[in-house]
């Protein structure tokens, strides 16, 4: 039988009120016993139990923690519960509303197998037999290129919710999903061209202020790509041929979620994981 490696694991918890108590585990850090070096973190990706918790909850700053400490980990940074430095960072931004519990002992058959083992133990929602829909639309395809992103070992290094903003003018209120700088600054953002076009067109709008944008600020080429359904999936084909000439005539790489494997290899190679 194969030997069982000795980890320690700690929850991630969101506190919406300490006074109450009443939390939500959000995340998992996982390392072999002892060796801050091989901590790695993981988050939820169902925020169903926060939102129920605190219909408030800035759920978009919860996701980006889970990069912010990666990279601490990443750089050294020693994992502490209740102490410093780990919590110096989440303390300020989140007024105490994040809290790591005491490490834990467990025996893994493999890393990466004790970290989903952890999630589905005590992180995500319990999935009770139902006829919901499953997820469809920008959410199935963010979802899509989130998960070919991680596998290839690269969504902790890129950029996530690109204020459009930054690059065209105050108050545009668009955010691309992600990107990353290699040469140029490539960008990828979900489109659904399921229901309607209405993202097609905001994207077709917005192309060359972003270029520009970003031409100006970085002194780099912009790639702006759209990520949308497979063409079999969907019933209103006349509408998603529109959709994409739409974004085609901008100069927009429009690709489908079926191309997503191709395109973490990609970054994977530009950003030398």
């Amino acid at each position: 039988m194969r030997e069982r490696l000795q980890c320690e694991f700690s929850l991630i918890r969101y506190v919406p009120d300490v006074v109450k108590g009443e939390f939500a585990n959000i995340g998992v850090v996982l390392r072999e016993a002892g060796r801050d070096e091989t901590a790695t973190v993981r988050f939820t990706r169902d925020w169903s139990r926060v939102r129920c918790m605190d219909p408030d909850a800035d759920v978009e700053l919860l996701e980006s923690l889970e990069s912010e400490i990666g990279l601490r980990l990443q750089a050294g940074v020693e994992l502490k519960v209740n102490a410093k430095p780990m919590l110096d960072t989440l303390e300020d931004s989140l007024s105490n509303s994040i809290q790591l519990t005491e490490m834990k002992g467990t025996l893994a058959e493999s890393f990466p197998a004790e970290l989903e083992q952890l999630l589905r133990m005590y992180v995500e929602p319990l999935k009770a037999p139902s006829t919901r829909r499953k997820a469809s639309g920008r959410v199935a395809i963010v979802s899509t290129m989130r998960t070919a992103f991680e596998q290839a070992g690269v969504w902790r290094l890129m950029r996530k919710k690109i204020a459009a903003a930054a690059y065209t003018q105050a108050g545009d209120p668009m955010k691309i999903d992600c990107g990353y700088r290699n040469g140029k600054v490539r960008m990828f953002q979900a489109v659904s061209l399921e229901n309607d076009v209405e993202g097609a067109k905001s994207m077709a709008y917005s192309a060359d202020a972003l270029r520009a944008g970003v031409l100006n600020s970085e002194g780099v080429e912009l790639e702006l790509t759209a990520v949308v359904e497979r063409i079999a999936s969907i019933a209103d084909q006349e509408q998603y041929g529109f959709g994409v000439s739409v974004m085609e005539r901008e100069a927009i790489r429009v690709l489908t979620v079926a191309d997503m494997g191709r395109v973490a290899d990609t970054a994977k190679r530009e950003l030398r994981v």
